[in-house]
């Protein structure tokens, strides 16, 4: 049959709209159906390490949860992701990789809990202030440090990432420097790009450096000092934790935790310190470490729906839809989200990338962080 001009520019038309609908749908993604949602698992999975409830006894509408894990399953490095609300795991799902029972390597999602290290050291009376000199605790390079910049910097600005030193994917020698492994000679080596105190530079070295501090100053390796005062009371039961040419613990990052054990970190510092009764860490040191010390100074200053991104003792912060959050942040989007005021903890565990920081690894971080942003600001307050 022929068509006449009208007839064919319509039918044009037509495919051209299917189309382009078709590809819409591709890169936008279509909202999911109420049945879609409602076939969306989420249940807590048996054990006894949680108290497990349901998002409707925790006052959440489950067809937000649904639709977080249903964003979720689409996504090709993420190992697993659970919600806490109310004290109570009310969602958990594993995708790729990913099990309860699996060690995630969190990457800088560790620097949280060198934090948390150097304020039970403080409060054990290991470390006599947070204002003592970074250089005591290295006396083998104290005498070579030509900048005397240097010798005014102090544990707080570690804490703060307010040192001075430059990020190290900044310059392919300072990332040489980083893999090398011998950090305390970098303390001179490196040169400063800022005075001390005044400006935030994401630095690893400022936190394994606290690593060696915590060693030095307790006598004891740095993950032996987290299974005795804070792991144990936990019941965290940690992996592997890498360690530098010295046999130090990495400050910075290289801790393997499970997704539960990680979010019962989250949990400690989102109920002020206590768990189960006891203070293990000091009320204090958690509301010091989870205010904010520089905002809008970091590497990014906007991502997902994360936004006035700011730090505080090696803690990121963020606001989000009518949100505040705090929160643990490793490469490849390694997340503990504590939001305190309706009291949630949402964990996330990923594919690490391990040494891969380029345009690639970025990607499916930031798909991380724009699912669980995307989240939050769904979430109504309390």
């Amino acid at each position: 049959m022929l068509l006449s001009p009208y007839s064919k520019w319509l039918q044009s038309s037509v495919l051209k709209t299917i189309g382009t609908i078709l590809l819409l749908s591709v890169f936008v993604g279509c909202s999911p159906s109420t049945n879609d949602l409602k076939a969306i698992e989420y249940t807590p999975l048996a054990d006894d390490d949680w108290k497990v409830s349901t998002p409707v006894d925790q006052r959440l509408e489950p067809m937000l949860v649904a639709e977080l894990y249903y964003n979720a399953a689409k996504l090709e490095t993420i190992y697993g992701l659970l919600v806490i609300k109310n004290s109570h795991l009310i969602a958990e799902r594993y995708f790729n990789k990913g099990s309860v029972k699996q060690k995630a390597r969190i990457q800088s999602a560790t620097k949280s809990i060198t934090s948390a290290l150097v304020g039970i050291a403080l409060d054990q009376g290991l470390l006599s202030s947070l204002d003592m000199r970074m250089i005591d605790f290295f006396p083998e390079v104290a005498d070579k440090i030509t900048d005397p910049r240097k010798k005014q910097i102090t544990i707080r600005h570690l804490l703060q990432m307010r040192a001075g030193y430059p990020w190290e994917e900044s310059h392919p020698d300072l990332w040489k420097g980083l893999l090398s492994g011998h950090y305390p000679p970098l303390i001179e080596k490196f040169p400063l790009v800022s005075d001390p105190g005044t400006k935030f530079h994401y630095s690893n070295l400022t936190s394994n450096w606290l690593g060696i501090i915590i060693d030095r100053a307790s006598g004891m390796n740095l993950k032996a000092y987290a299974e005795e005062h804070l792991f144990s009371f936990l019941g965290v039961k940690a992996g592997d934790w890498g360690q530098d040419a010295e046999g130090h613990n990495n400050g910075c990052g290289d801790l393997h935790l499970t997704a539960r054990d990680a979010a019962r970190f989250g949990q400690l510092y989102l109920d002020d310190g206590v768990y189960r009764g006891d203070q293990i860490v000091p009320a204090a040191w958690v509301h010091e470490s989870l205010q904010t010390y520089s905002v809008n100074e970091a590497f990014v200053k906007k991502v997902g729906a994360f936004h006035d991104i700011g730090y505080g003792y090696h803690w990121w912060s963020a606001n989000v839809g009518k949100h505040h959050v705090n929160f643990a942040w490793g490469h490849g989007g390694q997340l503990i989200v504590l939001l305190d005021d309706i009291k949630m903890v949402i964990v996330v565990t990923a594919h690490p990338f391990w040494k891969e920081h380029n345009k690639e690894s970025w990607k499916h971080e930031k798909a991380i962080i724009k699912l669980v942003s995307k989240f939050i600001d769904s979430l109504p307050d309390e």
